[in-house]
């Protein structure tokens, strides 16, 4: 590893005001942060609470001046010392210093909710991202090697190295920004939603590497809306609604009143992810029995590259398939949920539903039509995809654009009114002239599915439709995925949201080595 920083790293933050430029109320007021060596602090609030600004903040992603007004101070002191030689405390006023983010990043890792966004993007390889901050610092190669191993290692990536970041699931994208976070031994470690995306070895490899940071003597703030088993390890919980502190002190003590609740935090537990189905009800699939499948794969087989070299007798090869004769139906009203490990195409599963990609061999059937040879533009009328990453479908300039394009040609003149509907359905009625961009990530979220709702698709394919909701995000999602199976759409949500999945779902499958099983 390398030679070890974390001696005595403190950072003490007092945000006395944020203000983005253009805003009009501010993004923080009042919070003042104290990460310690070896304290583990717990920043938890709902959908634009400010979470994610403090983030950057304490990462050094924010500047002020440049991304907006800041008044307060940032201090970071290794073994008593500041990191520069001048004090970075400001005002505002045009004399005051500013950080060098270049020196503030040798000491404080940041891993943004958006994990994909913390990547150089020039590396070809997970090895080499890895080490692209070790080569800037000009490690030696040998000293470098040796850490790109323990850190794959540490964050379950040994069997991904040689792969492109581009190929990753969600899950290992965000475990491998973890590691370029830790990978240079930061005295303070910033993660923002660092178990979003992830299956449960995955939640348990990034879990156990915190605690190891702690125990080495590292400093670290998780930013959450999810009151989980990382967050409730903290010693001491900051819970912001709007911008402002609304309750601070020990998990105990916090749990007691109801500011974690008030904020839209997601309180879970063992006890709450036991609870067993609920919320969707089963009639609804009931009903429909004996009708035809809204949605059918029959012997779906798919795999990057697979089939283009063939054996010799002309049969694919098995272990070149990510999926593996792919059998399931979905009732009109039926809602089903897939989960399973990282990487193993669950994604991808859903991409081969709307015909962005085509399976190598198998049928697809909507409807009881195949959509072998459609257009994918065609059968999107039919099948509506929410992508795993918004910003993936999110391109117009305000919400409202967003939701119309293309509506008119299916709906003609009722167009916009449906375009309203759906914004109002996940709760953005009154965000219909905001930029895309400018919401917060659940806000995105919410809005690529309201493109979705808004044509009123036979089948709803939803990939990892909680991450980044907040309390009240996921009521506005519950009460989506029922409407929609109440007028008899069928609905295919892929989630490591076990505890949502049972709550919400008929049935329970699970993809693991390219099959589909029930769980």
């Amino acid at each position: 590893m390398i030679a070890d920083r974390t001696a005595a790293t403190t950072l003490v933050a007092s945000i006395a005001l944020f203000s983005y430029h253009g805003a009009s109320v501010p993004g923080l007021h009042g919070v003042d942060v104290t990460a310690g060596p070896g304290t583990l602090t717990a920043v938890l609030g709902g959908s634009g609470s400010g979470k994610s600004t403090l983030g950057r903040l304490l990462g050094a992603w924010l500047l002020g001046g440049r991304d907006g007004t800041l008044a307060g101070s940032l201090q970071l002191e290794v073994a008593g010392q500041p990191v520069s030689d001048r004090p970075l405390s400001f005002t505002g006023a045009p004399d005051d210093p500013r950080i060098d983010p270049g020196a503030w990043a040798r000491h404080v890792g940041y891993v943004p909710q958006d994990a994909a966004s913390m990547l150089s993007a020039v590396r070809g390889t997970v090895e080499e991202e890895l080490a692209f901050t070790l080569e800037n610092r000009g490690v030696p190669r040998e000293q470098m090697r040796r850490t790109v191993v323990d850190i794959a290692r540490r964050t379950g990536l040994e069997g991904l190295l040689q792969r492109d970041p581009a190929t990753l699931s969600g899950g290992e994208l965000r475990r491998l920004a973890v590691g370029c976070a830790v990978v240079d031994d930061p005295g303070i470690l910033v993660l923002d939603e660092p178990l979003e995306s992830l299956d449960q070895a995955g939640i348990r490899t990034v879990v156990q590497l915190v605690h190891a940071e702690l125990a080495r003597g590292a400093a670290v703030v998780v930013l959450s809306q999810h009151a989980d088993l990382l967050t409730r390890a903290a010693e001491r919980w900051l819970i912001l609604k709007e911008g402002n502190v609304t309750a601070e002190g020990p998990p105990a003590r916090v749990l007691e009143g109801g500011a974690l609740a008030e904020s839209g935090v997601v309180i879970s537990s063992p006890e709450s992810e036991a609870a067993g189905p609920a919320a969707v009800p089963l009639a609804v699939a009931e009903a429909a029995a004996g009708s035809t499948p809204a949605l059918e794969l029959a012997n779906v087989a798919f795999g990057f590259g697979a089939g283009k070299t063939p054996s010799k007798d002309g049969l694919l090869l098995q272990d070149s398939l990510l999926l593996q004769g792919v059998d399931l139906q979905v009732l009109p009203g039926e809602v089903v949920a897939v989960t399973g490990p990282n990487g193993a195409g669950k994604s991808t599963l859903l991409r081969l539903l709307n015909g962005l990609h085509r399976p190598l061999r198998g049928d697809i059937r909507v409807a009881g039509e195949s959509i072998a040879g459609v257009p994918t533009g065609l059968v999107a009328r039919r099948l509506g995809l929410l992508f795993q990453h918004p910003h993936d479908q999110l391109f117009e300039r305000t919400a409202l654009r967003e939701v119309l394009f293309g509506l008119d040609r299916i709906f003609g003149a009722g167009a916009p009114e449906r375009a309203a509907s759906a914004l109002a359905a996940v709760g953005l009625e009154d965000s219909e002239s905001t930029h895309p961009h400018e919401l917060p990530a659940s806000g995105q979220r919410l809005l690529a599915l309201a493109t979705v709702l808004a044509r009123e698709p036979s089948v709803l394919a939803l990939d990892e439709p909680t991450v980044a909701l907040d309390a009240h995000g996921l009521a506005r999602l519950t009460a989506a995925v029922s409407a929609a199976a109440g007028r008899g759409a069928a609905v295919v949500m892929v989630t490591h949201d076990f505890a949502f999945a049972q709550a919400h779902a008929h049935r329970l499958l699970r993809l693991d080595g390219g099959r589909l099983r029930p769980c």
